[in-house]
C-alpha cells in the first residue's frame, strides 16, 4: 500500500538531512507548484526541505527551465514518476495531466471531470501545506499551575 511506498521518500529525506548536516549544506527540494497544489508529495519527505527553488513554477515552466539549462530531451520527455513502484507515474496516480493542472492554476479553468479531480485533491491535501495544529492549553490547566 501507499503507507509502505512512503517509507522510501522518508528514508531518502533522512539520508539527505544526514549528509546536509554533516557537510553544513541546505537540503533542496524538487516539488513544483502543480505538485504542491495537488498535495502530490509525501509529508516529512519530499516536503521536508530547506528550500524549494521550483515551488512557484508550474510543471510546464519546470520543463522550459530544464530545456534552457540543457537537460537532455529524453529526460524532459520521460513521464514524471516518484519511483515508488515499477510503472508508477505522477499523472496516473493523480488522475489528471500536469498540463491540465497547470491550466487550472494559471486560469482557474479545467474540463469538468478534471476540475473535480483537481479541486478535490487541493481540498483533500490542504493539511499537507500547513504546520500541524498546536493544542491550546488553558493557563489554569498547565502542569505546575494552580
Amino acid at each position: 500500500g501507499i503507507h509502505l511506498s512512503n517509507i522510501k521518500p522518508r528514508l531518502r529525506m533522512t539520508t539527505l538531512y544526514c549528509l546536509g548536516q554533516k557537510k553544513n549544506l541546505l537540503v533542496c527540494g524538487t516539488t513544483n507548484r502543480a505538485e504542491m497544489a495537488m498535495g502530490y508529495f509525501t509529508k516529512h519527505a519530499d516536503s521536508g526541505v530547506d528550500v524549494l527553488p521550483l515551488g512557484d513554477l508550474l510543471k510546464g515552466e519546470v520543463n522550459q527551465v530544464a530545456k534552457e539549462l540543457g537537460v537532455p530531451p529524453d529526460i524532459i520527455k520521460k513521464p514524471p514518476s516518484a519511483g515508488l513502484w515499477p510503472g508508477q507515474t505522477d499523472e496516473g496516480e493523480m488522475g489528471v495531466s500536469y498540463s491540465e493542472i497547470d491550466r487550472y492554476l494559471a486560469t482557474g479553468m479545467a474540463s469538468p471531470g478534471n476540475l473535480e479531480v483537481i479541486e478535490g485533491a487541493i481540498e483533500r491535501t490542504s493539511h499537507k501545506r500547513v504546520f500541524p495544529p498546536a493544542c491550546l492549553i488553558e493557563k489554569g490547566s498547565r502542569v505546575g499551575q494552580g
